[in-house]
């Protein structure tokens, strides 16, 4: 877009963010109705406030060729949020047809690749991200968020603030992660985040906010590259891991539930198609039915 263009769209964008933050949006809602409207920008390389409603439809058609469906509905609902609220026009409803659904399983990884992964991790914040995120359960912007006041060391239990759904709970703190959250914390002694932003210690100490989402997503999956594994590897896979894993070691459905905070128990069930010991039971059953067949096999 040329420079009068680009100047108008900055202003709408801020007006956007803006916006949103007056009426209260999650940090997380913010984040993803804000790349809506940079994504359309550069779709169509000009400011959207004089798109037309074919220019729309093209730009979500290769959208959903390109992203998860849920991406476009995201993107669809922070495009009319930036209409109605900031445009101040009507906005004309793109439909699209939902493509079909993929139930795809998570890849899940064993403790002996988590293990390869944070010793492959040569910067102590990714080293201590990871362990964080998979022996807590918890969510990629909830592990950044957390605070130094939120460790609660006399009850070993970690305060996890507006998570999914905006809602508190609290979660088991592992003794090796308290340790590590303390070894990293006494490099910046940031007064209160314990992830924050920023490439030294000097920079991290006077930050004003967590490290980038993006910037943790793109490092993890080069360190997964570099140890060698050929598993899709995303924070979200480390919480994966960490609900697998404790269905595997028998712990209650609904004590999982609580700890990572899943709004319905079918969500939690899902872990359970994850686990080696499920697998291995159903193969005892299924080679166990099959034992009586006495067949005779031809030539």
């Amino acid at each position: 877009m040329n420079k009068s263009q680009q100047v108008k769209f900055e202003s709408l964008y801020r007006k956007h963010v803006s916006a949103l933050k007056r009426q209260g949006k999650a940090e997380s809602t913010i984040d993803v109705y804000a790349r809506a409207v940079r994504r359309v920008a550069e779709y169509w390389d000009c400011c959207p406030d004089k798109l037309t409603v074919e220019q729309l439809e093209a730009h979500f058609d290769a959208l959903v060729q390109s992203h998860s469906w849920s991406t476009v509905k995201v993107d669809r609902s922070g495009l009319q949020f930036f209409y109605e609220h900031v445009l101040k026009r009507p906005w004309t409803w793109v439909n699209m047809v939902k493509p079909p659904q993929v139930r795809a399983l998570p890849d899940i990884l064993s403790l002996g690749e988590i293990e390869r992964l944070i010793n492959g991790t040569r910067e102590l914040r990714y080293q201590t991200f990871m362990l964080v995120a998979f022996s807590m359960g918890l969510r990629l912007g909830e592990a950044l968020s957390l605070q130094v006041g939120d460790i609660d060391s006399s009850r070993m239990k970690v305060h996890v603030r507006r998570g999914k759904g905006s809602k508190d709970r609290l979660v088991t703190l592992p003794q090796m992660t308290l340790l590590a959250l303390r070894r990293y914390w006494r490099t910046h002694r940031h007064e209160q985040l314990i992830f924050p932003h920023g490439r030294s210690s000097e920079e991290r100490h006077d930050a004003n906010s967590p490290m980038d989402r993006g910037g943790v997503q793109k490092a993890l999956k080069m360190i997964a590259k570099e140890c060698g594994i050929r598993k899709r590897v995303t924070p979200h896979t480390l919480r994966h891991c960490y609900g697998a894993l404790l269905v595997e070691a028998g712990v209650n459905l609904r004590v999982i539930q609580h700890e990572m905070g899943h709004e319905r128990p079918n969500t939690t069930a899902l872990y359970t198609q994850l686990t080696h010991s499920t697998f291995e039971e159903s193969s005892k059953l299924i080679n166990g039915m099959l034992a009586p067949l006495n067949l005779h096999w031809g030539a």
